[in-house]
């Protein structure tokens, strides 16, 4: 049942009577539905569906045309990093103690979340860690212009981002609040695990029994939904997530590298290409083949497996899925120790959405 609330990045409940509908005319209606033919295209779509059509044309006209939601996609850090650089965004010494803190503040919802979705806690707590930092900043783009943007001007995923902006509309709608209010990242993520709107319909659940999918204020809620958006991709209990593995100077050719999808080469070929595992495993065994570069001239090898492949529907890079696994494998370890040291400033997080 849809809740009758919407708690607003920041962690203020937003309410219909609390909330400003701003005054047509105020400002240029980039998607107008009268003067964009998408948009237009949209609301009957959506009308179709039984959302009303006056509050969609409304929705739609308080949407905002922003350019730098287009220039912040094109420059995502995952198109033009190396593998080191990434990783120090997010394996700060900052972030690993919170993650810990984090875990240790909601030890019954972590507990829980491992016992019935199978994914661990420090996997759960290091997604929530390099989405938010654990909810620290969930976005300062309102939603809304960032959808519309990207739905009508991307020049390549127009209509995911579409599909997208129709998510969002139909929950603004049966949560009770104005779309322009919420706020998450330039591609429309929301909340503690910045969830785009399709997943929040198909994997947000109410964690905490308070009868609300609370993904914005509710960090309980967000835990057990970032478990069960694993388990629903598949994920393996006890399975391992990588293989360290050793090759060349220089990852070989006949390789493919780095491919998010489910594992497809076989130990035995990486063998022949000279890259071999650590572990001892059968060679028939599929894996995701990982050339990660450390710096310009040397590079590391992995294998994935197919919980790093889990990690990957996520965010569909594997410079991603290793920076949250390697965070994982870092809280685990400040975990063991005791008394484990607290952070005490910031990690430029914020700069992230």
């Amino acid at each position: 049942m849809p809740s009758k609330k919407w708690m607003g990045a920041g962690g203020a409940a937003l309410t219909v009577a609390a909330l400003w509908w701003p005054t047509p005319g105020l400002h240029a209606a980039d998607f107008d539905p009268s003067r964009h033919e998408e948009a237009r295209a949209l609301v009957e779509e959506l009308a179709e569906r039984e959302v009303p059509r006056d509050w969609l044309e409304a929705a739609l006209r308080d949407a905002d045309f922003q350019q730098g939601v287009l220039d912040a996609m094109a420059g995502a850090a995952e198109r033009h990093l190396r593998w080191d650089q990434y990783r120090d965004i997010f394996l700060k010494p900052e972030r690993i103690s919170r993650g810990v803190a984090f875990i240790e503040a909601h030890a019954d919802a972590f507990a829980r979340a491992e016992e019935r979705f199978g994914v661990p806690a420090e996997v759960i707590a290091a997604i929530i860690g390099v989405e938010t930092s654990y909810g620290r900043y969930t976005g300062r783009h309102r939603v809304l212009d960032s959808l519309a943007t990207l739905a009508f001007h991307h020049p390549e995923r127009g209509g995911f981002f579409r599909g997208e902006l129709a998510a969002f509309l139909e929950i603004a709608h049966e949560q009770g609040v104005v779309p322009g209010s919420l706020k998450g990242s330039y591609a429309g993520a929301m909340g503690y695990p910045q969830f785009i709107p399709t997943s929040y319909r198909a994997y947000a659940v109410d964690f905490d029994g308070d009868g609300l999918r609370d993904l914005w204020a509710n960090p309980v809620d967000a835990i057990g939904s970032v478990g069960n958006y694993f388990a629903e991709h598949g994920w393996r209990r006890g399975e391992p997530t990588y293989h360290e593995a050793t090759g060349p100077e220089t990852p070989p050719d006949v390789i493919a590298f780095n491919r998010t999808q489910r594992p497809y080469a076989t130990l035995g070929e990486l063998a022949a290409a000279e890259v071999h595992v650590e572990t001892p495993l059968d060679e028939a065994t599929k894996v995701i083949p990982l050339a990660l570069e450390r710096d310009e001239q040397a590079w590391r090898y992995r294998v994935g497996h197919d919980n790093f492949y889990v990690i990957t529907r996520y965010n569909h890079s594997h410079l991603y899925a290793m920076a949250v696994t390697e965070l994982a494998e870092a809280i685990a370890e400040m975990r063991e120790l005791e008394p484990f040291p607290l952070a005490s400033r910031g990690d430029g997080a914020e700069d992230e959405s």
